[in-house]
């Protein structure tokens, strides 16, 4: 975590909580969601549409700062910490998005390196892989290697629902779920 953002939450420790307003697709990308977008609906998801994730976020230094100050709570709910507030991150899939490069090492969107440990297939086919650094949906533009590594034997997924993934690795696909809808807390 930034030095800037430790500081700022040392010194105005009591900022509300921001939900609904971050979400992270399964591809990687980070998208606002202002009030607007939200009343068109949940982020991933029954009654998601392609309205309802918001702007797509490009501007490259704001991204790398989200990834710095990326994090979970104990419920499981991930989020960025934007100086003294946390902004939960509405997930369409999973926290990381991971690319790969050998069969044990995972890069996840945010840049970290960590090792697969368990491995899952869900119910529309998407691949997942789980370690230490946490659980992420297999980017699609590297799905033909995780079939090469399938049929080599190499890879060994367990069939699961997305639901139970997201139960099994403890993790909350929205938080704003929890709380309500577009709530600073």
């Amino acid at each position: 975590m930034d030095e800037l953002v430790q500081a700022a939450m040392a010194k105005w420790p009591h900022v509300p909580d921001c939900y609904g307003w971050l979400g992270l697709d399964a591809r990687g990308r980070w998208w606002m969601r202002d009030e607007q977008t939200q009343h068109r609906g949940p982020f991933a998801g029954a009654g998601s549409t392609a309205a309802s994730k918001g702007s797509w976020l490009q501007h490259k230094p704001l991204i790398a700062f989200i990834h710095r100050n990326y994090g979970v709570d104990e419920r499981g709910c991930w989020y960025f910490q934007n100086g003294p507030q946390r902004v939960f991150v509405e997930l369409e899939k999973a926290p990381y998005v991971w690319r790969l490069s050998q069969p044990d090492a995972l890069r996840a969107h945010t840049g970290t390196l960590t090792r697969c440990d368990r491995l899952y297939v869900d119910e529309d086919g998407g691949v997942y892989a789980a370690g230490l650094l946490g659980c992420g949906i297999v980017h699609t533009q590297d799905m033909h290697q995780v079939a090469e590594w399938i049929e080599a034997g190499i890879w060994q997924p367990e069939t699961k629902t997305l639901r139970e993934i997201q139960q099994r690795e403890g993790y909350v696909i929205s938080p704003q779920a929890l709380v309500g809808t577009n709530v600073i807390q």
